[in-house]
């Protein structure tokens, strides 16, 4: 797999209370990734971009929102995120992100 593929697999980390708790309580990060990528395919984007070692890796499909603004209905997009569990002793520095 070539580089850009990799970067185009793991898109951005995704940041939020529930996954400043799963990283704290288990060695978890949890990444917004492309639709069409694979657990083994994401394994190995985390592997080689920031030069850790993958336990797991759990894959969760986000169903997007029906939203609706003054008289105007939307819909978000759906999405895929992926929880990468790290083996111990590594660890994810995420540039711009608060870590506890």
């Amino acid at each position: 797999m070539n580089l850009g593929r990799k970067y185009n697999i793991v898109l951005r980390p995704h940041v939020s209370e529930k996954t400043a708790r799963v990283n704290a309580d288990s060695n978890q990060y949890v990444f917004e990734v492309a639709s069409s990528a694979d657990k083994a395919e994401i394994r190995e984007a985390v592997e080689s971009l920031f030069d850790v070692k993958v336990q797991s890796v759990q894959v969760v499909n986000v169903p997007g929102k029906s939203k609706q603004f003054r008289f105007r209905r939307g819909r978000q997009a759906s999405w895929k995120k992926a929880y990468v569990r790290l083996e111990d002793g590594h660890s994810i520095e995420l540039m711009g992100a608060e870590q506890a």
